[in-house]
């Protein structure tokens, strides 16, 4: 499952393609197009596409060229960008998840390279997805989504414990609950779910290694999986499995509604570490449990290790990229609206948190104050926000490693041969 998949799992949308024509036809079609004129913007079909619809119209009222704007199902959106990209037929502005997928656009010379003094709007760990070797080619469109631990209060404090800030803590509590009969961690492990899983893989390289690390395979050395971090971290999943953190049946549990999420509401696990999308699961199953029983951490330090205990793992946020064929100056211009305070607000109303400077005085009025400071506050201070590695990587590689992460998972493949299996991704 893609990080789209991810973020709106409560609601998935047909493969159609809704054009939302806000002004004008917006042809963004020629590299040779002049600074000012219409813009087509396209974007991935959500909540938040009425906050980017008000954007729009205020921004063309203002007559500083025309925007408009193009809706698109989730299930077909990679592909009809991909296709538009190589075409003649360029969007002007784009929506993207940063990382990897921008990599090939900037090779073939399709993206402009927007101005620095954009940055200081966003939070700076939030930055890094959106530049392509040290260039900004993407800014924050949306709110953030770090991965950290969610706990049941309540089995806690039945228990007398606390949540983990080390990991000789976690492996503890692993023992605590396992001895009660409780699953320390509800994790799906299923054919279709291996992202959860990688989630646990980044935590401790980058707790073990730090990230320049991964900084280093996403930027092509892929040697770097030689490192004894990866080989520590494979063998520390390992212990984690055989010793039952996980159960014994997580190989068939499903993301969700009726798998990980009823497992943490129901008392039947203690723990699950997963992006904040996880609050909105357990607010649309359980939303008692979620307003009263729901607790949530930053993933521990590990002892030894390089890896800042602040840093951060999950997607930082979306981002808006300009295209060569756009009308520049609009362009430009449009992008300032993904920081201003109607902006901010919009997407707090929505449940969003979003990375900008200027978020945290409206995050009062979010649905749940606390959480979204939690929220706010982790990626504020994070280090170092590191991208999903599979977004990170793009599919080629991406989808490869997270099939050998499973087999980690599953005892298919022992720590020494998973790094082997790697290694061999990209001969």
């Amino acid at each position: 499952m893609n990080s789209v998949s991810r973020r709106w799992f409560l609601s998935a949308t047909a493969a159609t393609t809704l054009s939302v024509t806000v002004a004008g036809c917006g042809s963004s079609g020629s590299s040779t197009s002049s600074p000012t004129g219409n813009v087509d913007f396209w974007t991935l079909q959500d909540p938040t596409n009425s906050v980017q619809k008000t954007a729009v119209d205020t921004f063309n009222s203002v007559g500083k060229g025309k925007v408009s704007m193009t809706v698109i199902a989730t299930d077909g959106y990679k592909d009809k960008l991909r296709t538009a990209m190589g075409s003649a037929r360029m969007p002007g502005v784009f929506f993207s998840w940063g990382g990897g997928s921008l990599n090939d656009y900037v090779t073939a010379g399709k993206l402009v390279t927007l101005d620095t003094a954009l940055e200081s709007h966003f939070l700076p760990s939030a930055l890094a997805a959106g530049k392509v070797g040290g260039k900004l080619v993407a800014i924050p469109c949306r709110g953030t989504q770090p991965v950290f631990l969610f706990y049941n209060k309540k089995l806690f404090a039945d228990a007398g414990v606390q949540p983990p800030t080390t990991y000789a803590k976690l492996q503890n509590l692993v023992k605590v609950f396992k001895g009660k009969g409780i699953t320390p961690f509800a994790l799906a492990g299923n054919a279709s779910s291996s992202w959860t899983e990688l989630m646990w893989v980044e935590y401790l390289v980058d707790r073990l290694a730090g990230p320049t690390l991964f900084d280093k395979i996403q930027g092509g050395d892929w040697s770097q999986w030689k490192d004894p971090a990866v080989l520590k971290t494979a063998q520390m999943i390992k212990e984690l499995v055989d010793s039952g953190a996980f159960g014994k049946k997580f190989g068939s549990v499903n993301y969700g509604p009726g798998g990980t999420t009823t497992l943490l509401n129901k008392g039947k696990a203690a723990m699950v570490l997963m992006g904040s999308w996880e609050y909105a699961q357990q607010q649309s199953e359980a939303p008692d449990f979620a307003k009263n029983g729901l607790g949530y951490v930053a993933f521990p330090s590990v002892e030894g290790g390089k890896g800042d205990a602040g840093n951060v793992v999950g997607n930082p946020t979306n981002y808006l990229s300009v295209t060569t064929s756009a009308a520049k100056e609009t362009a430009t211009e449009f992008l300032k609206t993904t920081y201003s305070d109607s902006y901010v607000q919009g997407l707090v109303a929505k449940g969003e948190v979003p990375i900008t400077s200027n978020a945290a005085q409206y995050l009062t009025k979010a649905a749940d104050p606390a959480y979204a400071k939690f929220q706010y506050d982790l990626v504020q201070k994070a280090p170092s926000f590191t991208q999903s590695w599979d977004q990170a990587l793009g599919l080629t590689l991406g989808t490869p490693l997270l099939t050998e992460i499973q087999k980690l998972f599953n005892g298919q493949s022992s720590p020494e041969q998973f790094v082997s299996a790697v290694l061999a991704i990209k001969k």
